[in-house]
């Protein structure tokens, strides 16, 4: 047996405890022994061990000061005088301050979009954002537009929630009834057209749910976004800004974007410049590409609490599967009044073939093709674990059993290898 390391850390005021934990299987248990702490704007609780497994960034911030001991194999840890985090409490103060002018005013509340380069901090500085929100008794709506991880669905996706409780340190924010619509690709770039559309139909819907809900209302909308913002990239974030009808862009550590959407905003939007955190981590698409992995298989198996999934046959006479977007052709050969661009939001039968074999299908509430597929938000997520063609079956693992919704399965081109 190896000797379990201990460290005994105190934290000055307005200081950061920062530790990876990297090696395969490895568990650090952290406790606060005295004092104050948070992670990511939600209050550790004194005296209970939480565990971090591998691949967990972690950043524990003390306003006060304290003493928290930390017991496992850190890959690094140092703590941190310099940190973003008075002015990102700024940032909630400004917009609670609007919460409360939207509260009087009996108006909506701020919509802001967090926007910047891959790995400067978007989807932790969202998360601070929000669990101070609720912190304050708010019930913010949580947007998510970043495709290629899914932080409320599985990657390929797009969604809402409405977030009533702080992000609980394990498990993240309660996944109870979010909102989520079919994209099936890794990045906007692949189907402009789509991401666009689904886009602007969860800003719809998302609007009208706040015409309805006077709390949410007021409590205002986060977006986390893409860290696509180049050229195409940036017409996407504009895009979504003009779908969502934005008050504040927050941009994070990237001037040029900070005075181009400051130049191309209406003057009422405020844009905000504001520094990453110094303990961001660059991830290569290796460790991205295992995070979209670890958060399927999350979906399907539970993380902290272990799901069972079904695995059963299903023939392929009772399946509806289609894929969105048929091969684009020249305007001039389509038919009249049809653009190429049509094409990339068509419905396309997708026929069983062992290519299917690995890949995720999106469950949709839509019973046929006529029926605004698109438009419609998912009931969840299959994934294809083997492909039958003697017998004309495929092996599904769901998380519901047998039988399968009689609804559209729209695939995505997501892979996950069921290796349980």
């Amino acid at each position: 047996m190896t000797e379990v390391q201990l460290q005994e850390i105190k934290l000055d005021p307005d200081s950061e405890l920062r530790f990876e934990v990297e090696t395969k299987n490895e568990k650090v248990v952290l406790e606060v022994k005295s004092g104050y702490a948070e992670l990511f704007g939600t209050e550790l609780v004194k005296g209970k061990p939480y565990e971090f497994h591998t691949g967990a960034k972690v950043a524990v911030f003390t306003w006060h000061g304290c003493t928290v001991e930390l017991r496992g194999r850190t890959e690094v840890s140092y703590v941190a005088k310099e940190t973003p985090m008075v002015v990102y409490l700024n940032v909630h103060a400004a917009l609670e301050q609007q919460r409360v002018a939207a509260e009087h005013e009996n108006t909506r509340g701020p919509v802001t979009m967090v926007v910047g380069p891959g790995d400067v901090g978007k989807s932790t500085l969202t998360k601070i954002l929000l669990n101070y929100a609720v912190r304050m008794g708010r019930r913010p709506i949580f947007v998510d537009l970043d495709v290629g991880q899914g932080h409320i669905s599985v990657p390929g996706t797009i969604g809402a929630l409405l977030v009533e409780r702080p992000a609980s340190i394990e498990e993240g924010f309660s996944q109870q009834a979010p909102l989520v619509y079919h994209f099936g690709h890794k990045s906007p770039g692949d189907n402009l057209e789509l991401y666009n559309m689904i886009v602007s139909r969860l800003a719809e819907v998302i609007a009208e749910r706040c015409e309805n809900n006077k709390k949410a209302s007021t409590s205002g909308v986060i977006i986390n976004t893409c860290g696509w913002v180049k050229g195409t990239g940036y017409k996407v974030l504009t895009h979504a800004a003009q779908a969502f009808e934005v008050d504040v862009i927050l941009v994070l550590d990237n001037e040029r974007l900070y005075n181009e959407l400051k130049r191309d905003m209406p003057k009422f939007v405020k844009v905000v410049y504001l520094p990453k955190s110094g303990g961001v981590v660059e991830r290569s698409s290796t460790q991205r590409a295992e995070a979209r992995d670890a958060r399927i298989r999350e979906y399907f198996y539970g993380n902290r609490t272990p799901y069972y999934p079904h695995s059963f046959d299903v023939k392929f006479s009772d399946l509806k599967i289609y894929k969105v977007g048929a091969p684009s052709l020249p305007d001039s050969c389509m038919p009249l009044g049809m653009r190429s661009s049509d094409a990339l939001t068509r419905l396309v039968p997708a026929w069983p073939s062992p290519s299917l074999a690995h890949r995720v299908l999106a469950v949709s509430f839509a019973p046929s093709p006529d029926d605004h597929v698109l438009a419609t938000n998912l009931a969840g997520f299959v994934c294809v674990t083997a492909v039958d063609m003697d017998r004309q079956t495929m092996t599904i693992l769901s998380p519901q059993p047998r039988p399968l919704p009689d609804t559209i399965l729209l695939l995505s081109d997501l892979q996950y290898m069921d290796n349980h």
